[in-house]
């Protein structure tokens, strides 16, 4: 088994030729963005545990530079090192119609409004829109901006406005309680760039100590 030495992901090889050099080692990626991280600190990602998590205020969270997943995202935390109530994150990235015909066949979600035009024009949305599934997914990847390790217990959502393929959205989590043992509570929504919000709700998170 061939790993990334930058996401920790599994290579196949038929289907990348990215490849590099360190210390007569050859080193293969799932992407050419990984690849190019690489190549700018080889040491870095070789011999150091953990190299591929994402450190903010000083602080790993459990992102990793995958290659072939965008965004960007923000975190506020007022103490570094310990979370509390009014800590949030965002994060914010287009959804592709790439990404839509992915989750299609990733669920088998084929309804037809998310991937055939002409039957989507005759909707009462006029147009092909967004696996609403997919939309809500994006507080998960803010979730994992958090310092720490964020399972899901609980979500509840509600949808307000259908999404366009191609809309860049900006999920935001913000902590609102601190629970019984590592357990919060946060709002959560998700607004296009007109900051109408297209999905809202609450979660509750466990957040585990990343693992050593």
């Amino acid at each position: 088994m061939t790993i990334d030495p930058v996401c920790g992901m599994e290579v196949i090889a038929s289907n990348t030729e990215e490849t590099a050099e360190y210390e007569g080692v050859t080193y293969r990626f799932c992407s050419t963005d990984c690849h190019d991280l690489f190549v700018t600190a080889p040491a870095e990602y070789v011999e150091t545990p953990h190299p591929h998590l994402t450190e903010v205020l000083g602080v790993a969270v459990p992102r990793l530079p995958y290659g072939r997943a965008k965004g960007e995202f923000d975190v506020e935390i007022r103490e570094p090192g310990t979370l509390g109530v009014g800590d949030r994150v965002a994060f914010t990235k287009a959804i592709t119609d790439d990404d839509v015909r992915k989750f299609a066949e990733a669920t088998s979600d084929t309804n037809a409004v998310h991937l055939n035009d002409a039957f989507a024009e005759k909707t009462r949305f006029g147009r092909r829109i967004v696996h609403g599934t997919l939309v809500s997914g994006m507080i998960s990847a803010a979730l994992a901006c958090f310092p720490g390790l964020s399972i899901y217990l609980s979500q509840n959502v509600e949808f307000s406005r259908p999404v366009d393929v191609g809309e860049t959205l900006t999920a935001r989590c913000e902590i609102v309680e601190a629970l019984e043992n590592d357990r919060y509570r946060l709002t959560t929504r998700v607004e296009n760039e007109a900051e109408e919000i297209v999905v809202h709700g609450t979660a509750t998170v466990l957040i585990d100590e990343l693992p050593e």
